[in-house]
């Protein structure tokens, strides 16, 4: 299967069920549920055929790999490129994952216009792992863009009361943050003569042209992020989105722009990156103890897990801009760690919701002695989410602010009151839901997880608990090309005479030693 075009395979099957599901006629009950089937199996297959990826991935190899290249508009040295690496990868699995677990979620809790969901559902799929696997900046930015109009369709179409203002909130901050990425790409293009975005990796842009590049595509990803203070759309989206929407915006949408800050600002724009990496610390440290703030002081359950969601990727863009391995290697593990934890708990809140139709966490009380299961799943996912040692949790927060630490003590003790904050709040809507007297006749009659639910969350607990026994097992996949990515970021900052080799090896940057063969060796 090494010879197929796999990652178009990947990225456009989705559409193909969506295709067949927009086929469908019949009776709204025959449509419906025909809608689902068709939506269940072709995401299902879509993460099998992904799997595949990762079976022809060899981590070794820093570089991209099953690249596949088409001629699409040569005469403006435009392609069809896609390839994978190691930070890639994960984040294509992620969106292959969570899909069919977002179909199986909405399997009764959406009613209405059920084939038009599911379509929404399989074109978003398409346009994220499409977005990872890009290589081209058009097709990327292509992708990066078509999100836009699915999730808007998600929450405008299926959300709550207000899903119509929180539509057009997501829409209007993250297209606004898109323009000014399109005028950088259209720049870079100028500059370099292509929009192959392996050139622009090689390509040394002038140190002033950087500093207004990285800005413009600073402010893109950090919308999609977000990053305080461009966060305040997410609790509107989340709060008024259905499940699968939180599941898929808080999963894999928002790890578009942590993506992006590796792929472009760090990796092409170095002198930027490295001029403005204080300014990225203050708003890291900012968003962590000001949204753990805000979240503790929230009663709607999913307003509280969107804040925290801010406060989580705070950890991940101050773990990036360390600019060393251990930083960079919890950063990434610390967004896959939120795809799985987050995606959990907006499913958790989902089947509470299903089932009182609220969201107010002073409604519930009790739950530990009529939903034992639910209560051991919400717990487990609860503690990821606080970062207990033995879950995903502890290790991306432990490596990012270990690799804090090495570059500034004040950034990492300030950072590390999150911890604090973060266990504050979680704990304290654990002790709302499922402790206490169970008094309310409405959560009495509730019943616990059907066999249905406990199918949906199973793999995710396996996950979580995989990720903090075997670290390696997803890390080691990834870390050579982090090696590369610093000893590049090293070496042209060297070149532009930003660092010496001493002050290298003290601010923790990864020491480059040129070998015969061309190769690097890391710390």
């Amino acid at each position: 299967m090494a010879d197929w075009p796999i990652l178009t395979l990947t990225t456009f099957l989705p559409l193909v069920g969506a295709f067949f599901i927009l086929l469908i006629r019949g009776e709204p009950d025959v449509v419906a549920r025909n809608a689902r089937a068709v939506a269940l199996w072709t995401s299902l297959i879509t993460f099998v055929i992904s799997l595949f990826i990762l079976a022809n991935f060899d981590p070794s190899n820093p570089g991209f790999q099953l690249v596949e290249e088409y001629a699409w508009m040569p005469a403006y040295n435009i392609a069809y490129l896609k390839g994978v690496d190691g930070i890639s990868i994960w984040f294509i699995l992620a969106s292959t994952f969570l899909t069919p677990i977002c179909v199986l979620a909405s399997w009764t809790s959406i009613q209405t216009r059920v084939k038009e969901f599911m379509i929404a559902l399989l074109v978003l799929e398409t346009m994220m792992v499409g977005m990872f696997t890009a290589l081209d900046f058009v097709l990327f930015y292509l992708f990066f863009e078509g999100v836009l109009l699915p999730m808007f369709l998600l929450i405008g179409v299926w959300g709550g009361p207000k899903r119509v203002y929180a539509a057009y909130k997501f829409f209007l901050y993250t297209f606004i943050g898109s323009v000014l990425m399109l005028l950088a790409i259209l720049t870079m293009y100028l500059t370099v003569g292509t929009m192959d975005m392996r050139a622009m990796l090689d390509h040394p842009f002038a140190s002033e042209l950087q500093l207004w590049l990285w800005v413009a595509f600073f402010i893109a990803f950090a919308v999609k992020t977000p990053i305080w203070p461009l966060h305040t759309w997410l609790p509107f989206a989340h709060v008024e989105a259905p499940t699968a929407g939180s599941v898929m915006l808080a999963g894999v949408m928002l790890k578009m722009g942590g993506y992006g800050l590796i792929r472009v600002n760090v990796q092409m724009l170095p002198e930027g990156t490295f001029y403005f990496t204080e300014f990225v610390f203050v708003l890291s440290v900012v968003a962590i103890i000001y949204t753990s703030l805000v979240a503790l002081a929230q009663n709607d359950m999913k307003k509280m897990i969107a804040y925290s969601s801010v406060a989580h990727m705070g950890y991940v863009t101050l773990g990036i801009f360390t600019m060393n391995q251990q930083g960079m290697d919890g950063a990434i593990f610390q967004m896959l760690s939120h795809t799985i934890v987050s995606a959990a708990l907006f499913l958790c809140i989902g089947v509470a919701y299903n089932r009182l139709h609220t969201r107010e966490i002073d409604a519930y009380g009790g739950m530990a002695k009529n939903m034992p299961r639910y209560a051991f799943v919400f717990a487990v996912f609860m503690l990821a989410s606080v970062g207990l040692p033995g879950t995903s949790g502890f290790v991306g927060e432990f490596l990012s602010m270990l690799g804090a630490f090495q570059v500034n003590t004040w950034v990492a003790f300030f950072a590390a009151t999150g911890l604090v904050l973060g266990a504050a709040y979680m704990l304290l809507l654990y002790r709302k839901l499922f402790f206490g007297k169970l008094d309310k006749p409405e959560v009495k009659a509730m019943r616990d997880l059907d066999w249905k639910e406990v199918t949906t969350f199973a793999p995710l607990v396996a996950i979580v608990l995989i990720m903090g026994v075997f670290p390696a097992s997803f890390k080691d996949v990834y870390s050579p090309t982090v090696e590369k990515i610093l000893a590049d970021h090293q070496a042209s900052l060297k070149a532009a005479g930003l660092i010496k080799p001493e002050e290298a090896q003290a601010a923790g940057l990864t020491v480059t030693i040129e070998q015969p063969s061309g190769a690097v060796s890391g710390n």
